[in-house]
């Protein structure tokens, strides 16, 4: 579990140095660039390899029906995603199409995971794409 904990920390942090401190951000140059690549990999690795060895410990066990509702949500998430490569009038209209497909796609997964991990790995990329909107909105105006 404290694997999975650094590494959603590291994940988080990383992506909102850039708003967090953006000085330090623009002082590490082009080199930052993959310096900031190398620390979301392990990340990443460290929420993967956190998740997949956390112990389950329910916490509450979600109703059969939720399934279909998680279905739903994922096709919209994979949808919204895969509309931020285009050019058409629904991509104009929606702001952060892919903060928005991970914001569905944690709640997708939190409707039908009830153990510990799960509510710490998508309920924390939750908070990290609604965090991130709300950065972003707030230098954008």
């Amino acid at each position: 579990m404290t694997l999975l904990i650094i590494g959603l920390a590291l994940w988080i942090l990383v992506h909102w140095l850039k708003r967090l401190a953006p000085n330090l951000r623009a002082s590490l140059g082009d080199a930052g660039k993959g310096i900031v690549t190398v620390l979301l990999l392990v990340g990443l690795v460290l929420m993967i390899i956190g998740y997949r060895g956390a112990p389950f410990i329910p916490i509450w066990t979600p109703p059969s029906f939720l399934v279909h509702v998680n279905n739903l949500l994922m096709v919209a998430a994979v949808a919204v995603f895969a509309m931020s490569h285009t050019k058409g009038r629904l991509r104009g209209r929606m702001r952060h199409p892919m903060l928005t497909s991970v914001k569905l796609w944690s709640v997708a997964h939190l409707l039908v995971n009830g153990d510990l991990a799960s509510i710490i790995l998508f309920g924390g990329m939750l908070v990290w794409a609604v965090g991130s909107v709300i950065m972003i909105n707030r230098a954008e105006t």
